[in-house]
């Protein structure tokens, strides 16, 4: 093939995936906005909110370790990526059949297995798509038009809801979902011939300062509150209108999407020290969300949320190739994710159970788990060697 003839191809293909996760994201994004208040109309308690988000977290993180594993071992990269997508986005409009909790919490973490199951596949396929054409365009072109869906699809449900509910809401989620489906069918046809490569035996040996990283991500993770949190304080103090709620997550995702970009070129620029900033916004944007009475310093609060979120998206795991080796890299994001995913689940447990008591309780928490992070990311810089 020619190259340019090549290049236009994988073009098209990297877009078409785009596309895919555009539509995704406006499904469970869409939900993800009103999950909070759903959970706290069927009469969930601050605790068992903290619990379905945490371990959400920790299914989708953990069973990447495993899918990821699987993957590379049968090479069928293509079946795991239909059955994830096909999980993870017919579970959410599934949710306009509940009325009570036990069904509710069964099909969210099924849409988290989903995308957990999903996700190792995927960036597999991109990766390669990556190699001819480029991998920060490849990665870069499908997180705009990922985040695209997961702008529209919260502002999409914010109207739904303020006319009819939430149940009309879930179920109009049925369309993208399908949309995302038929077009994952049409990315499949443009897909480049998958490349075959050996799988790492375990175990691996990682360095300690690894570890060390490890540690710091964990720990700032526990003091990052989940939306569904967040989204169920309002709901439940009456801070926000029911309708505006998803549009405050909207507004979040935008933060993260645009943060994504000067991050990253921050990264290059200064390395790991670009990472200060997330426990400083998370630091900044729990009183505001938590303690704010006005609907100015609650925005002002969602969006600093998604500054970080969209920071520790895009840097956090970049800074596991700094200290792994090649060889390592996929045993290596495995614990990574699954320690990660361990750790919001605790944090998000933890702050569930002190809310209840007192948002204060909560702030108090959180602040201490970032200024812990803090130190730990102080450690490994001064560890770190001048070429990492």
């Amino acid at each position: 093939m020619h190259k340019t003839t090549e290049h236009h191809t994988l073009t098209r293909f990297v877009i078409r995936l785009g596309i895919v996760s555009l539509f995704a994201d406006f499904t469970y994004e869409g939900s993800h906005a009103i999950l909070g208040s759903f959970l706290a109309k069927l009469g969930a308690s601050p605790l068992l909110v903290g619990l379905i988000a945490g371990s959400g977290e920790m299914l989708g993180y953990g069973i990447r370790f495993l899918s990821g594993r699987y993957a590379d071992k049968t090479q069928r990269y293509w079946p795991i990526l239909v059955v994830g997508y096909a999980v993870n986005l017919l579970a959410v409009p599934a949710l306009a059949l509940v009325a009570t909790l036990a069904p509710a919490i069964t099909l969210i973490f099924s849409e988290r297995l989903g995308k957990g199951l999903r996700n190792p596949s995927r960036n597999v396929i991109l990766a390669q798509a990556g190699e001819k054409m480029g991998h920060g365009r490849a990665f870069g072109l499908h997180r705009l038009l990922d985040q695209t869906g997961a702008f529209l699809g919260p502002l999409a449900v914010a109207g739904v809801v303020a006319m009819s509910g939430y149940r009309l809401a879930f179920a109009l989620l049925l369309l993208p979902a399908l949309l995302a489906l038929i077009q994952l069918r049409r990315a499949y046809a443009l897909a480049p011939a998958t490349a075959h490569h050996p799988v790492a035996p375990l175990p691996v040996r990682l360095p300690p300062l690894y570890f060390g990283y490890l540690a710091f991500a964990a720990v700032t993770v526990m003091g990052f509150a989940h939306f569904i949190l967040f989204s169920y304080h309002l709901a439940l103090t009456h801070r926000l209108a029911l309708p505006w709620i998803p549009v405050l997550y909207a507004l979040a995702m935008a933060a993260s999407g645009l943060s994504a970009i000067p991050a990253g070129a921050a990264f290059d620029r200064i390395g790991l020290k670009v990472l200060y900033a997330v426990p400083l916004l998370v630091l900044a944007s729990n009183p505001l969300v938590f303690l704010a009475r006005s609907p100015i310093w609650i925005c002002l609060g969602a969006t600093l949320w998604g500054v970080a979120l969209g920071t520790q998206g895009s840097i956090m795991r970049a800074g596991v190739t700094r200290l792994s080796k090649p060889a390592q890299r996929g045993a290596a994001y495995g614990l990574f994710d699954a320690g990660f995913g361990l750790a919001w689940m605790v944090g998000s447990i933890v702050m569930g159970g002190l809310y209840a008591l007192a948002p204060y309780d909560l702030i108090w928490f959180a602040s201490a788990t970032e200024l812990l992070a803090l130190a730990l990311l102080s450690w490994v810089l001064r560890r770190l060697p001048a070429t990492a």
